[in-house]
């Protein structure tokens, strides 16, 4: 088309087979369409466009992904504010007529099978390496890799147990996003026509599949969310607390913001997607989820301190605080 299309915060740029989105940088536009900058769509992403009445004399022009096409909606689950939408065009309500003209330009070129859900994402997410500080932990992925190291301060103690964290991409079949602006309590039942609920019909709920919710817990620390990875060792087995969980990190007092959570959680879905993961073979042990090396003394030591208190407090057993202690000693 090569035509563009401004809207408040965001503009559209139509080339043949794809739209370049891009978000304005400033005060009114949200963090999470800041740290995405701009988004290449291809036509074929999508399953159709809505033409709808905003507030205050706007109208509103939505693209519609298909399902399974794009990582970030799929993490995201149906849990983003109207004003997150990375797929929304607000524009004054006098240029309606010009929303409608491109509204039904996109309606023609969208691909043959844009009623069906998508066997691949087709579009892009940030890059790795990627990292962001939850409430009981940092979260890191480098592209193979998730690794969680736990904050003493907000960790519990079920953590501290099995020590940090790394998961690799084939261990994972998807990932669990919970928006840490909810204002429910974080692990609500998933709604009916979710990503949990609508994986088996996409296709994807073996390998890349996004879910949504386990149960209702309160994490530690007064969190509303939570991402939690999805084992394929563990895949047949309830989900504990996210906050008791070593595959998950919580959310809360101000840590694991939807801008820094939701494009991480996105760019792993998209890798575990995009992976061609070898099923172990029967009688195989599980993959090693081993904590990670830590060399420092002090932060050993600091450990080893925690761990004494863990013990004085009844919750490890003689035998299992000497085995801890013993791993840790072994990582100087």
């Amino acid at each position: 088309m090569g035509d563009v299309l401004a809207g408040f915060q965001t503009v559209w740029e139509f080339d043949a087979d794809s739209m370049l989105i891009r978000f304005e940088r400033g005060i009114r536009t949200p963090k999470l369409l800041q740290a995405l900058g701009e988004r290449r769509i291809p036509f074929e992403a999508l399953s159709g466009v809505e033409l709808a009445v905003g507030k205050r004399g706007t109208v509103v022009l939505r693209a519609v992904p298909r399902p399974g096409a794009d990582p970030l909606m799929d993490a995201a689950d149906g849990q983003l504010k109207e004003a997150y939408d990375p797929y929304r065009l607000v524009l004054p309500a006098e240029r309606e007529t010009l929303a409608d003209y491109y509204a039904e330009r996109i309606r023609e070129s969208l691909g043959p099978h844009a009623d069906t859900a998508a066997e691949a994402h087709l579009v892009a997410v940030p890059p790795a390496p990627l990292s962001f500080k939850a409430y009981d932990g940092k979260a890191s992925f480098d592209g193979k890799a998730i690794s969680f190291r736990w904050f003493w301060t907000g960790a519990s103690s079920e953590k501290w147990k099995v020590g940090d964290q790394r998961f690799r991409i084939d261990e994972l079949t998807g990932v669990e996003w919970r928006s840490p602006e909810s204002r429910g309590s974080a692990g609500t039942v998933p709604k009916e026509g979710s990503a949990k609920a609508g994986a088996a019909k996409a296709g994807s709920a073996k390998d890349g599949t996004a879910r949504n919710g386990t149960g209702k817990v309160t994490p530690k620390g007064g969190g509303h969310g939570y991402l939690r990875l999805l084992r394929r060792a563990t895949e047949d087995q309830p989900a504990d607390r996210p906050d008791r969980d070593p595959a998950a990190v919580v959310f809360g007092m101000g840590y694991g913001l939807v801008h820094q959570s939701l494009p991480f959680a996105a760019a792993v879905l998209e890798a575990i997607r995009a992976s061609s993961p070898v099923p172990c073979a029967e009688g195989a042990p599980a993959p090693n989820r081993a904590a990670t090396s830590r060399r420092d003394p002090a932060d050993i030591a600091e450990r080893i301190r925690h761990l004494g208190e863990l013990h004085t407090a009844g919750l490890l057993t003689d035998d299992e605080f000497s085995a801890k202690k013993a791993e840790l000693l072994a990582e100087l």
